[in-house]
Order: C-alpha cells, then sequence, then structure tokens
C-alpha cells in the first residue's frame, strides 16, 4: 500500500481523522504521495470510492494520482473516484441535469457579447465619457466572477466611479447576455462553478470526504464551490509560501484563515524535503522567513550525498551575464533537459536565449514568447535573410504584410514583379528594373474561382502624385500595379531607400545597424508599438506605446550585439535563422518564468537578473495584488526547483539602456551578499 512508504509527518496527514484538514506541503516534500496514500486510507478504512471526491489545477495531476492508486486498487474501484479539474467535475455534473447544455469558448461568448453590445446607441447619450469597448466590459465582468461575491455594479464602480452614468447599461447588457446564454444553453467557464453552486445549494451531492489539491492556487469562487458541497471531511493541501498567482484572482485568504473558517480545524505540516540539498534549502529557508510566518514551518533535509553551495554570479553588464552563463551550461555536465534558467521578467530570458542559441545549444522556452518569435525581430531576420537568399519568397512576404493595406497575396504579386522587372533578379528589380511592364500575374482568368486578369487594369501613377517621392521611386514600374496602396508606396520608399543605403556594406552588424537606424524599421516599431498600446476600450496609451517602442529597440539592439560576433552574412544568417527551428524544439535547456516553473524539478538551475527593480519586479508590486511578500515567495519558488547545483546571476550595467542596478534585497536576506545595497560597488 502507498502508505507504507511515507516518513512520519506525511503518515500522520495521510491518516488524519475525518474533519477539517490543512496540510501544509512545502517544496519537495512529497504532497502528490501524501494525497495519493490519504485516498487509499479512505478505501481501506471503508469509505466507497464514488464518496471521494479529488479537486486538482490540471486534469493530468488528476490522472495522475488516479494512476497511482490503480497499482493497489481494482480499476473499477479507482474508476468511481469523482476527480478533475473544478470545471471538468462541474461539467460532469451539470451534464447530467442539463444535457442540452453547451459549453463555449471565451471567443465565442465574447462575441455574443459584442452583438449585444452593439445595439446600445453610446452616442445619443452626448456624454464626454468614452464607454468602455465590448470586450473590455466582457472581461471586467469576467475577472468579478472570479472574485467577487456583491454585485457587479457595485463591484465596478469602486474602480471606475466616473463610468456612473453608463452603469444602467452596463447592466443592461450584461443582463441580456446573461438571459441570452440560458437561453441557449450557454455556458462559460465560470457559468460551470456558478451554475454547480447554485445546484449544489437546491440539490446538493454528498461526499465523505473532498480532496483539494494546491489550495493556495483557489480563488473566492472555488472555495465557494468547496464550501457549498457537503461534506463530512475536507482535505487540503497546498503551501501557503507558494502561492503565487494573485495576478491570476488566486486569494491568499483562502489558505491563511482556513483555521478561523473552519472549526476544529487540523493543520499537518510536510517539512522535510527530498528534492533540494542542504545548502540550496537553507538558503530558501533564510529568505521564506522574512515573510509573515502564517504556519510555522521550517524545510529539513531528507536526501543525504555531496552536495555544492549555491554561488553568487556577479558580471558588469546585463549581456555579458548572458554569455556567461550560457558558457557555463556549455561546459556543464548536466544533460541540457536537466538545466534551468529561471527569470522573472520576459525580457531576461531574449538575452540567454539568443547567447544559447549562439553557441548552438538548443533550448526551449516555456512562459514566453521565444525572442526569435517577436516580431520586430523576425522582421530584421526576414530582411537579412532576403540579403542572403533573394529566392525567399515567403521571407519577402512577411516584410511587406507590414506595409498598410497589403496582405499576402499582393506582397507575393509585388514580389513576383521585381523578380520580372529584374529579369530573374530581386535586388535589380527594386533598385535598376530593365523591364517597366508589369508581368502577366494571373495568366488564367477563372470568374467562378474569383481570379481576375487585374494586370491588364494598369494602375494610374498619378494617383501618387501627393507622396514625397524621389525620381527613382516615381518612375519604378511597381507604381502601376492596380491593387498597390499610397502606404505599400511609401513602405516600398523606405525598403528602397534602406537596400541603396547597404549597396557596398558587407558587415552583418553594419548592416543590421543601418536597417535599425532605418525608417523602414521606424514604421514596424510604430505599428507594432501603437498594436500594443491600444487599450481595450480602443484608446492608445502613449505611455505604454512608448514602452512598448523602448522594447522592440532593445531586442533589436540585442540582435545586433549577437550580429557584432560574425564576419559573414551567411554564418550569421544560418546561426539566427536556419537553425532556429531546430534549436526551439526537442531536448534543450528549460527557459522559464518563475510562475511557469512551479512544481518542476532540475539538476542544476540558475536564476538570473536578481537586481532590485527586476527580482523583486517593483512595478508590478505597485500593481493591484503585487507585494514584496509575493515576490520573495516567487523567489523561494524558484531556488526550491534546484535539487543539485544552484547559481544566482546579477549584472551591475545595462549597457543598452544605460542604468546602474543595485542587487536583490534577497540576496542579502539569502546571506549571500553583506551589508547594505548603497554599499554595493
Amino acid at each position: 500500500m502507498p502508505i507504507q512508504g511515507l516518513n512520519d509527518e506525511q503518515r500522520g496527514a495521510a491518516t488524519a481523522p475525518l474533519g477539517r484538514n490543512l496540510i501544509i506541503a512545502s517544496a519537495g516534500t512529497g504532497k502528490t504521495s501524501t494525497i495519493v496514500a490519504r485516498i487509499a486510507h479512505l478505501l481501506k478504512n471503508g469509505i466507497p470510492p464514488h464518496k471521494i471526491l479529488l479537486l486538482t489545477f490540471t486534469n493530468k495531476a488528476a490522472g495522475e494520482m488516479i494512476a497511482r492508486l490503480g497499482r493497489y486498487f481494482p480499476s473499477e474501484i479507482v474508476g468511481k473516484i469523482e476527480s478533475g479539474t473544478f470545471h471538468a467535475v462541474s461539467y460532469r455534473w451539470l451534464k447530467e441535469r442539463y444535457p442540452t447544455l453547451t459549453l463555449k469558448q471565451p471567443g465565442e461568448l465574447k462575441t455574443l457579447f459584442r452583438s449585444i453590445y452593439e445595439k446600445r446607441n453610446f452616442k445619443r447619450l452626448a456624454l464626454d465619457l468614452q464607454p468602455f469597448s465590448s470586450l473590455y466590459l466582457y472581461e471586467q465582468y469576467s475577472l468579478y466572477q472570479n472574485i467577487s461575491s456583491e454585485g457587479f455594479d457595485g463591484w465596478f464602480l469602486e474602480k471606475y466611479p466616473e463610468h456612473e452614468l453608463l452603469m444602467d447599461i452596463y447592466m443592461h447588457i450584461i443582463e441580456e447576455f446573461e438571459h441570452e446564454k440560458r437561453l441557449y444553453g450557454f455556458v462559460s467557464f465560470n457559468d460551470l462553478l456558478l451554475w454547480a453552486i447554485e445546484d449544489l445549494r437546491k440539490d446538493n451531492i454528498e461526499f465523505d470526504e473532498v480532496l483539494v489539491d494546491e489550495y493556495q492556487d483557489t480563488n473566492t469562487l472555488q472555495s465557494l464551490l468547496i464550501d457549498t458541497i457537503e461534506s463530512k471531511s475536507l482535505f487540503c493541501v497546498g503551501d501557503y509560501d507558494q502561492s503565487i498567482y494573485a495576478f491570476n484572482g488566486a486569494n491568499i485568504e483562502n489558505i491563511s484563515t482556513f483555521t478561523t473558517r473552519y472549526s476544529g480545524a487540523e493543520v499537518y505540516t510536510l517539512k522535510t524535503n527530498y528534492r533540494s540539498s542542504a545548502p540550496i534549502l537553507s538558503l530558501a529557508n533564510r529568505v521564506i522567513e522574512k515573510n509573515e510566518r502564517i504556519y510555522p514551518k521550517k524545510l529539513e533535509v531528507g536526501r543525504k550525498g555531496v552536495s555544492h553551495p549555491p554561488r553568487l554570479l556577479i558580471y558588469n553588464e546585463l549581456f555579458e551575464q548572458y554569455q556567461a552563463i550560457s558558457e557555463q551550461i556549455r561546459g556543464s555536465r548536466t544533460p541540457n533537459d536537466q538545466i534551468a534558467v529561471i527569470f522573472r521578467n520576459n525580457s531576461s530570458a531574449d538575452g540567454i536565449e539568443a547567447s544559447l542559441r549562439e553557441l548552438g545549444i538548443p533550448c526551449k522556452r516555456k512562459g514566453g514568447t521565444s525572442f526569435f518569435d517577436a516580431r520586430e525581430v523576425k522582421f530584421l531576420l526576414d530582411l537579412m535573410t532576403i540579403l542572403v537568399n533573394p529566392k525567399d519568397m515567403m521571407a519577402f512576404i512577411h516584410l511587406f504584410e507590414f506595409a498598410k493595406g497589403l496582405g499576402s497575396a499582393i506582397s507575393k504579386e509585388i514580389y513576383q514583379s521585381f523578380i520580372h522587372f529584374g529579369e530573374g533578379s530581386l535586388m535589380r528589380g527594386v533598385l535598376d528594373p530593365t523591364i517597366t511592364t508589369l508581368p502577366k500575374l494571373n495568366p488564367t482568368k477563372n470568374q467562378q474561382l474569383g481570379l481576375f486578369d487585374d494586370d491588364l487594369e494598369i494602375g494610374s501613377v498619378s494617383r501618387f502624385a501627393s507622396l514625397d517621392l524621389s525620381e527613382a521611386v516615381r518612375s519604378h514600374p511597381l507604381l502601376k500595379h492596380p491593387r498597390i496602396t499610397s502606404e505599400g508606396v511609401l513602405f516600398f520608399r523606405e525598403f528602397h531607400t534602406f537596400l541603396r543605403s547597404i549597396k557596398n556594406t558587407r558587415q552583418p552588424a553594419s548592416i543590421l545597424q543601418k536597417a535599425i537606424a532605418s525608417k523602414l524599421y521606424e514604421k514596424v516599431a510604430d505599428q507594432l508599438a501603437t498594436q500594443r498600446a491600444t487599450l481595450k476600450s480602443g484608446e492608445i496609451d502613449t505611455t505604454k506605446m512608448e514602452e512598448a517602442k523602448e522594447r522592440i529597440y532593445r531586442k533589436a539592439k540585442l540582435l545586433l550585439e549577437l550580429a557584432g560576433h560574425y564576419q559573414d552574412m551567411h554564418r550569421f544568417v544560418n546561426a539566427m535563422v536556419l537553425g532556429g527551428g531546430e534549436l526551439s524544439e526537442g531536448e534543450g535547456v528549460n527557459l522559464l518564468t518563475v510562475h511557469a516553473s512551479k512544481g518542476l524539478e532540475f539538476t542544476e538551475v540558475y536564476v538570473v537578473d536578481l537586481m532590485d527593480g527586476r527580482f523583486p519586479n517593483r512595478k508590478l508590486m505597485s500593481k493591484s495584488g503585487g507585494s514584496i511578500e509575493e515576490e520573495r515567495r516567487l523567489f523561494y519558488v524558484a531556488v526550491t526547483r534546484a535539487k543539485d547545483r544552484l547559481a544566482l546571476s546579477l549584472a551591475k550595467s545595462d549597457r543598452i539602456k544605460q542604468l546602474d542596478f543595485i542587487p536583490s534585497p534577497f540576496l542579502y536576506e539569502a546571506g549571500l551578499l553583506k551589508g547594505t545595497p548603497e554599499s554595493f560597488s
């Protein structure tokens, strides 16, 4: 039986009397084994399997626990245990009562919400206030359902009192939305829990015990569902020190107030860590004990063997840090898939990913977009690709799709036109066309298929008389294309100007530097920054736009740093582009945000960018739900991912942003630095 392999503290929790039990399962202390043993204990003591409910945050976690129970009990027994995520279990219950109920994805429900919203004529109100968009209103309503039990209007007006004049309209939209969903049997993920709570209040399903995994991550709505279910016993497993999802609605008070909310509640603590070595655990303890101790505990070492003390790595400059860590990873004997680089901010991952790729070290990124997949980086790489391989039509199409009014079909025609104008040479077709007639792009006219011979309809160049164009661009045969727009011509003007500027340039870094400084890239950066700064209300946040533009150029300059190591364009493009797909797939070094690393473990871990402002992230701390305590919990989660080797790194400056850093306060709390941040040099 699974209970035989437990230590005393795990066994004590697994065999606890029925009641309200909270198990504080610290990092690496075997919470899954304890939950499995608890269910086995219940079954062995005569609790019917259908009277046991296991609630988890992923169906995979529930499946793994049930599979482990299947080693000790017949499938017909474990198959009767009710298990799964809060949503999956609620959906099964509701489908039994409402067979026609249909779960709809957020995108579909947003469309329904918009159809109701758009029937309102806000303009007739003649208000100075801009109403929120349908998308923003929908998302606010969805957030409200997760975190509040008061009326939506009261909750909403606390945040946006200036919208009081519009509140009746907003409420009427929501009421009609709820009516429409009920009419057609549509439910959202939030509705699954709300409907389940509503039905359970009328006709409850009785359980002998409800078990909840990752209890510290439950939100207000999930806690309400747990309380609505009639159960003789509650077995909640979690860790106050690993509560890191406040931004996603998790309510830490669910776990912190457990003993006050449930009369006679018992708390069991799993404190023996079987994952990390003694020096790593000692460091984790020193830091996390600075937080308020809701449930006193201290991790103890449960493994033996040689241990390595955590290392502090200090570098003069940010990118130097990423390159040095990549070199250390290359020299490590630990398999790549057992190495993790963990970061607080996604921007930290760009430098390490780029440095690993330069060394040919495979890596996989979770918890953010790959540096090489960012559109501002892909644009530059597509530009470099075209210079190396002018026959790469797709790279060209990706470039010209940034021109407003040009889609992939027209961009493809423009590429074919340049090849035609240059008699097979793209560069000649752009810069010095020898043929001035448009090519026949649609040789087969087929009205039924929607193909028309537009090539016979030569566009008038006079359409662009008002545009500021050089003579070379104004006389270019591309302007005769019937479907090219003014924006397309202006984009071509900058593309033409850039290609002329690099005609005699060979060094990859020099070419890239001119590309980044060009008006062509300025257009792309402006477009991307505008998209990223457009609020859900449709307005453009100018502050966000400037920040987005700064991040775009920062990525570009990081790519420029890499280009400086190459003398040959082919080699640079090969390293950055051609090997990109291979390096981002399969087994490789794990690049993870702290949130994405939770629940995982690795032989060797690097926690990077431990500078005040980046980790802890002071900007996020200033927003709702952020605090130094949560940042400290994030640090605790990050360092306890390491089994054998842990390295913590920081840089003194950022050359690109011209910033100086001071170390993270967590490094002082960990005892790796002495004195105060002000004395650091």
